[in-house]
This record gives C-alpha cells, structure tokens and sequence, in this order.
C-alpha cells in the first residue's frame, strides 16, 4: 500500500515518466490521441501535487525543485514534438520563441549565478503561462490551429521578465513565491 504522503512525489514522477513517451508518439511526425491525453494528465498533476504537496504538509525545497524539473522536461518534450509535427508553426513563431528561450535562459543564468540554483517560484504567471500553453496545445494538436500558442508565448515573456526581477529582489534563493509582489515582502521581513 502506498503512503498517502508520497501522492506529491508520484504526481512528479509521472510528468518526469510520459514527457519521453509524448516525443516518442511524435517521432513519426503525427501524433495519436494519446498525446493529448497523455499531455493533459500531465497538467493535471501539476496542478494537483503542490496542492495536494500543501495540504499533507510534505512540500518540501527539494519536491517543489523536482516539480520544478519535470515542468521544464515536459516542455522541452512538447517543444521538441512541435517540432516533429508541426515545424511550420515553429517557423511561423520563430522570432517570438527565439526570445521566450532566451528570456528563460537568462532567469536560469541570472539565478545559478545568484542562488547555484534554477529557480522554482511557481509563479502566478507561471500557473497562468502553463495554462496557456495548454490551450495552445489542444488547439494545435487536436485542431491544427496555431494562433493560441501567443498567448502561451507573451504569458512567457511576462512570466520570465517577473521572475528574474523577483530573482534579484530576494536575498535568497526561496520557493514558491507566488509574484514580485510577495519577494518584496519576503525582502522587507
């Protein structure tokens, strides 16, 4: 019998487990209904471990840092089966694109520099960007309709731009800080 404790941990071992199999169903450039389904329990328990994380009281730096890592192996997964499958709408976005990789880039600099930490603040733009995106998902895999993926892409923009400044504001390196807002607070205690 499994501990109810380890739920967070599991919900986190699953994005880490079906991010593979979701560029595996996109290596022959298509992709089955699997995709989105698998993608879609992915959000789903992203949504759910930090929650569920909170209210066992077992949210700990290293499970929210870990959630923080399954988080970017999705993405590169789904980024990369983009590729596979539709590489004309990355073509179509590349200068938009181009700068939320770098702004990424730049907040993971800015922070290992700092903290020798990436950072895992779980961000209110985050929650809103991941929501985006998977809008944006839905829309291009299951219709083939690109134009949502803006909106994930700016959310990216302004996510990245709030969290190196909340980067630099913070003394130290610190988790789950909801928005610019609350780093200031913590800043000033």
């Amino acid at each position: 019998m499994i501990k109810l404790t380890y739920l967070p941990a599991i919900l986190v071992g699953f994005r880490f487990a079906i991010a593979p199999y979701l560029l595996i169903d996109a290596l022959d450039g298509a992709v089955t209904n699997w995709f989105l389904c698998g993608y879609i329990l992915a959000i789903v328990s992203d949504i759910f471990d930090g929650i569920i994380a909170r209210k066992l009281k077992v949210s700990t730096p290293q499970l929210r840092q870990a959630d923080s890592w399954a988080d970017i192996c999705l993405f590169l997964c789904l980024a990369l089966s983009t590729w596979l499958v539709y590489p004309t709408v990355i073509l179509d976005f590349k200068i938009p694109l181009l700068i939320a990789v770098a702004a990424q880039l730049l907040l993971f600099s800015i922070s290992l520099l700092k903290f020798r930490k990436l950072p895992s603040f779980h961000t209110y733009t985050a929650k809103a960007w991941g929501l985006a995106l998977l809008v944006a998902a839905i829309a291009l895999f299951g219709f083939g309709y690109a134009p949502p993926l803006w909106a994930a892409i700016v959310l990216c923009w302004i996510n990245s731009l709030e969290e190196i400044a909340m980067t630099f504001i913070l003394p130290a390196w610190t988790c789950d800080v909801l928005s610019i807002v609350h780093a200031l607070k913590l800043r000033h205690e």
